[in-house]
């Protein structure tokens, strides 16, 4: 009988090594982070490593690259839509290549619970299949800071009643710590156009938020003992301008400047990584790296 149960334990063990991996080629799978809001933006990079000793040739075939996503209890979560991954490559011996993916519009797991994502790789040589092993992952609910109503300003030339749109401020806790986020939607809130975290949050203390004329949001928030995020978003969702402030001799805050352009008075800016445009992240590996295009 130990012997039995020994033999299982090695082929226990021999399974959870090949996992991911088989003849050289390794399949990772990476979330940004750990928990997300419904309908934000669920990103995940898709590694493919190979130590094979040949030339793979990937991404000729619609599903050479498929997700899998299920609750933790192991329902499964109904597909919106195919992803689209399509684009023919390759990839030399020692080299490494990412493919960057956003699974939100795709998959139905807005609902708050626990889920799991698994990516497989087919390669067409070997008439195989890799899978990843899996990344877990939560869905949370939000609490609603503030709402802010705007009409979404017409394109030149264009004429009839705006549309009207909403931005709604909320915070969740994530790893212990308060986020700020961002929800667009529209006036009755439920159609969801875009959500996107901001930046951390101290527990005391509300963001500021003011409008402009082009209906862009401008947000003030204070992250730390003497340090401010400052973003600006316009109607379409997407982020204009981040920046990073620190209390001086004054308190930084939201006002008109001399041209009536709303911006970050007081306090000093200070330059760093998360400002935009971001930094480009930098790698160390010890096989080269390529970027495969979306």
């Amino acid at each position: 009988m130990k012997e039995i149960l020994s033999a299982f334990s090695v082929l226990v063990l021999l399974a959870a090594r090949l996992y991911g991996q088989a003849g050289g080629v390794t399949v990772e799978l990476s979330l940004e982070q750990e928990q997300f809001l419904p309908n934000e933006d669920l990103r995940v990079a898709v590694r493919i490593s190979n130590l094979s000793g040949q030339t793979l040739r990937l991404g000729a075939d619609a599903d050479w690259l498929t997700f899998n996503v299920e609750a933790v209890d192991k329902n499964v979560v109904s597909k919106l839509g195919e992803v689209p991954v399509q684009g023919e490559f390759t990839l030399a011996t020692t080299q490494a290549g990412t493919k960057r993916v956003n699974l939100t519009p795709y998959f139905n797991f807005r609902p708050q619970g626990r889920y799991q994502v698994t990516a497989t790789v087919k390669v067409p040589q070997w008439k195989q299949a890799i899978s990843s092993p899996p990344k877990r992952f939560d869905i949370i609910n939000g609490t609603k800071l503030r709402e802010i109503e705007f009409g979404v300003p017409l394109l030149p030339g264009a004429s009839g009643r705006p549309e009207v749109r909403k931005y709604v401020l909320q915070r969740a806790t994530y790893l212990k710590q308060l986020k700020l986020y961002v929800r667009l939607t529209d006036v009755s809130g439920a159609k969801t156009f875009k959500v996107m975290a901001l930046s951390p949050m101290v527990s005391f203390g509300e963001p500021e938020t003011q409008l402009d004329q082009s209906a862009n949001l401008h947000v003030l928030n204070q992250y730390g003992a003497r340090t401010f995020h400052y973003c600006v978003i316009n109607p379409e969702g997407e982020m204009l301008a981040r920046q990073t402030h620190e209390f001086s001799s004054t308190r930084p805050k939201l006002a008109l400047d001399e041209t009536g352009k709303i911006s970050v008075q007081g306090g000093t800016q200070r330059p760093g990584a998360t400002d935009f445009p971001a930094a480009a992240p930098t790698n160390s590996t010890h096989v080269s790296e390529k970027t495969i295009a979306p």
